[in-house]
């Protein structure tokens, strides 16, 4: 169970943008000057991490929600929003710059993701972050891939492993159904196709 709840904690959905942010620049075949890459670590690092700490200690605070985990529904649901705010900003922020329009994707996917998970919820179905957020990863990693002629295999290889890893986690923790659980793997991976699937026809 200690396992479980520390597999949960580290890979908590929070942590996803920045992660899959700089596995980007670590491996992006083209120059970018650094500055103009610290710039943008650090828009998403204080979007998509420092912001949302504070907004959850805030709720937390006036007790708009419970837990930092949102267990309910109702605690979900106004966060979500947040969240589809944040990410579609960042997304559309990236995207202008023109430099780094392959990562502005991984950020138009997780706000996909976000607006299913908000759906879902209205139907009383709360689904995995935790695993929408590695599934989102993947799908990231593997048009990365496709885009940059990159071999990914091995990476990809670990991360479904780690899925395995989380998914497993957060039904010891009794967090969610395995529907639930494969829900979100499965929203996370393909809103990330979805994504690069627009952005490429356009």
């Amino acid at each position: 169970m200690k396992f479980s709840r520390f597999v949960s904690i580290f890979f908590h959905p929070i942590n996803f943008p920045i992660l899959g942010t700089l596995i980007y620049f670590l491996l992006l075949p083209r120059y970018i000057f650094k500055p103009q890459e610290y710039m943008i670590v650090s828009v998403i690092l204080i979007g998509t991490y420092v912001f949302p700490i504070v907004f959850l200690f805030l709720l937390k605070r006036f007790r708009m929600i419970n837990s930092y985990h949102m267990v309910t529904i109702e605690e979900r649901k106004f966060p979500t929003l947040l969240f589809i705010s944040i990410t579609y900003i960042l997304a559309n922020w990236l995207f202008k710059t023109s430099l780094v329009d392959i990562l502005s994707l991984l950020f138009f996917g997780y706000g996909f993701g976000f607006i299913f998970s908000y759906i879902f919820l209205y139907i009383k179905i709360k689904i995995s972050l935790h695993t929408a957020a590695i599934g989102g990863l993947i799908g990231f990693l593997i048009y990365y891939s496709y885009y940059y002629q990159i071999n990914l295999i091995p990476a990809l290889v670990v991360l479904f492993i780690l899925s395995g890893f989380i998914a497993s986690s957060r039904l010891r923790l009794k967090a969610h159904t395995p529907k639930e659980v494969f829900l979100g793997f499965f929203i996370g991976l393909v809103t990330q196709f979805l994504a690069f699937a627009i952005y490429y026809i356009i």
